[in-house]
Order: C-alpha cells, then structure tokens, then sequence
C-alpha cells in the first residue's frame, strides 16, 4: 500500500501552516528556486513512530481574494474528504468555538473519514474554559495543542497515526503505477481510454469531470501497470476560479502513490504557469516523468514546429531536463504507444543500480575534466561516491568540506553520471558527507 495522506483543514489563522512547518521540519530541504518547489509549499514527508505518511496543508491554497471564510473551508473540508485517509480538523483554542467551524464539522461528519480534531493555541496544561465547547462537533475527544510551543503534538501525531488503514505504507505491488497529471481539460481521461481500448472513464470538456482518483489495473507486453487517474475538481458555485489552485492539489494525491508521473500539456495552449507548479511537485517529489503534449493533431504545423516547442519544454522546464517528451493525440491515438513504452523504461531507470566502481571511475574522470571549486586555498576533495538507494537513484559522496560543493558543480556531476548511464526521465537525488558522518542516507 500506499503512504497514507493527512489533510490539515482548518479556518485562516488557526496556525494550519506553522503545524505543517513543525511537523516536516528539517525533513523539507529546499535546493532549487523552480515553480512548485519553493512558493505554494502545500505537501511535503512526514514520520512519527518509523511510519512514513504525507502532510498536505490545505491552507497553503486558499483564495485569497473576495470569498468569505465559510466557503473557502468549504473548498479545503471537500478536497480533504475526496483524498485525504485522515483529515486533521484544526480550530482556535483561544477564539472558542465558532459557526464556520460547527457547519465545517457537520460536513467532516458526514462523510465516515476518520476525522482528528485538534484544538490550536493552548499555550499552557491549563484548558481555556471554553475548550468543552469542541466535543459540540461531534468529532471525537478534542486533542488541545499548541503548535508554536510544541505541546502534545506528540499526542496528536500518535492518534493521527493509529488512524491509518491497517498495512499503509508498508507492502507495494510489483506494478508499474502510472499517474495522469496535469491542469483539467488536457486530455488525461482521453488517454487513459485511448491506451485502454474502451470508456473506462468519464471524458467530458468540463473542467473538473473526474471527482475521485480512478485506478485501472492493466497488462500492455506481459508487464503489469496501474493507470492512475488525477482527481478533478468538484465544480460548485464561485469555485470555477479555483479550480486550477484545486488541481494542484488534487495531483499531490496521485504523484505520491505513483512510480512514473506523465504530465501531460496542452499543444495549442503551450505550456502555462500552472503546468510548471505541477512539474515542479513531481520532480520533487522523486517520482519518474515523462512530458506528454496532447493534441499535437490540432496544432498548426510548420517548418520545425515540434523542435522549437522542444526548445520551449527545455526553457520552461529547465529543472528537470532530464524528463523525455513525446507528442501526442489522444483523440486520434497518435503516438500514444510512446507513453507506455517510455514511462516503461523510465520506471527500470529510476529502479536503477550503478556498480560502485563504475561509479568511482565516471567521478574521478569527472575531476580531472574539470577541477573541483575551491575557497581560501581550500579545494573541494571527493574521497568516495556510492549509490545508496533508488526510486529515486540516491548517492552519497564522501567529501573534505559540504561548503566547497557548489551547486553549479553538483549539477556538473550530475551531468556527467546520467551521460554515463543514463537516468533518462529520473531524477537523480545527492548527498555530501564529511568525513566522521555516517554513511545512512
């Protein structure tokens, strides 16, 4: 299975977003200044008690413009219920209990999801006289917490724990799990059917038509896939302008069960702020991707029109360069094969294992190609370079000094390992140890 996934839903100000921040903590380690990775942070890792799970703060995307407080819970309460195992109910210890939260809880109420109701803000083992007034929600025993001052968030984090389906994150299938991602209308249910050979699922011009995560088990050359489905948006009054904030978060759930990501891109539209945010996530989050331009068939062609829209993807998408594209309709069914058969050898690649001594051999050729920085007389030394892990590939250098590793030299490594060996559509995650740490990455 799966790692689980917490939802953090709550009013503005409740301290959703300073939970999230003490929660992660330094597990969230920030590298590039690209879309999607460091503005609009909304999921990261978390572990309590050796088990691993995603933490998604809804409050990292709420409407900042006209809507009034209910309606924006409203958004955050349905998108937690349509993907979240657990949904942590955040309210103020210090405000009392209010009417957008009694209406939020009758929501949370209804659905049969494990709710967690956590009370924020109380500072002190003195309970605020009005603390009695949250088991009116019918949630459950309300756990008081302060997330500034880190009181029973060790409490809370066991309840939350407890909570999740029996085996989650633990056992996974031998499949290949590939997951549609991307803005809404850009054809991922058209694929889907197209590689399926039938209507499996709903396809609708609409925004938003694919409410749930839909997961369609299939054999394409005698190896097993799982195709995964992005969630929609659940279209509803005032919400339409939302929608595409929504879908980020909506493809969180998705990117994170899945071993290859296929982003797919509008051809006439080209490729949009939005899509970056979403590459940006999946790139992030380790995951194999592969860039899919969907209907390629109603773009005007002229002279080089594919090269210069791969120019486009290079410039736009710079941050994962590594990720291969194929051109696409879904409608006609052109060139949809590539999909599979691409998304298939990215998933071996990011399986991938390197001998160390290849390794050592590719690094130390590296060096001497071009010399290591230095500072003050100080020159970078790289001892060692072992592949400690996969899915994504991981390596772990042992170096003289982690100051002297710039990242224009980590790329340049980088570079020179995937000419190497390739990597094609993984990305390839580093490590740099002195000399006295351990080894454990």
């Amino acid at each position: 299975m799966s790692k689980p996934l917490v939802a953090v839903v709550g009013r503005p100000n409740v301290g959703k977003s300073t939970f999230f921040n003490k929660i992660v903590g330094r597990r969230v380690s920030i590298v590039e200044d690209t879309p999607g990775v460091t503005r609009d942070r909304i999921y990261a890792e978390a572990e309590w008690s050796g088990i691993h799970f995603g933490l998604i703060d809804t409050g990292g995307i709420e409407p900042d413009s006209q809507d009034i407080i209910l309606s924006q819970m409203r958004q955050q309460a349905q998108v937690a219920m349509d993907m979240a195992d657990v949904i942590l109910f955040m309210v103020d210890g210090r405000e009392g209990l209010t009417a957008a939260d009694r209406e939020v809880g009758a929501m949370l109420r209804r659905t049969g999801r494990k709710v967690v109701l956590a009370v924020n803000k109380v500072d002190t083992k003195d309970l605020p006289e009005d603390f009695y007034d949250f088991y009116e929600l019918g949630l459950g025993e309300p756990i008081p917490i302060s997330s500034t001052n880190l009181l029973n968030l060790g409490d809370l984090l066991d309840e939350i724990v407890e909570s999740f389906p029996p085996g989650a994150g633990t056992e996974e299938d031998e499949s290949i799990r590939i997951a549609m991602i991307g803005k809404p209308n850009v054809g991922k249910s058209s694929l889907i059917n197209r590689l399926l050979g039938e209507e499996r699922v709903i396809v609708s011009p609409i925004a938003g038509t694919t409410r749930d995560s839909i997961d369609t088990p299939f054999t394409w050359h005698g190896e097993e896939y799982l195709l995964i489905d992005t969630a929609g948006i659940r279209r509803k009054s005032k919400v339409s302008e939302n929608i595409e904030r929504y879908s980020v978060l909506r493809a969180v759930a998705a990117i994170e069960r899945c071993d290859v990501c296929v982003l797919m891109i509008d051809g006439q539209e080209g490729i949009t702020e939005q899509d970056k945010k979403i590459a940006g996530i999946a790139h992030e989050a380790g995951k194999g991707i592969i860039v899919a331009v969907n209907k390629w068939d109603l773009v005007e062609k002229e002279t080089n029109t594919m090269s210069k829209f791969r120019k486009e993807l290079a410039r736009e998408l710079a941050f994962m360069s590594y990720a291969p594209a194929v051109f696409i309709s879904a409608l006609t069914g052109q060139r949809v094969d590539q999909v599979l058969e691409t998304a298939h050898a990215v998933a071996q690649n990011r399986a991938m294992r390197i001998p160390t001594g290849q390794l050592n051999t590719v690094i130390t050729d590296a060096t001497m190609m071009k010399q290591p920085p230095s500072d003050k007389g100080k020159r970078l030394k790289i001892y060692y370079v072992a592949q400690v892990g996969v899915k994504p590939p991981l390596f772990s250098f042992k170096i003289n000094s982690r100051p002297l590793m710039h990242f224009s030299y980590s790329r340049y490594l980088e570079n020179r390992i995937r000419e190497a060996f390739g990597f094609e559509g993984t990305p390839l995650k580093f490590v740099f140890r002195e000399k006295g740490e351990k080894d454990d990455a």
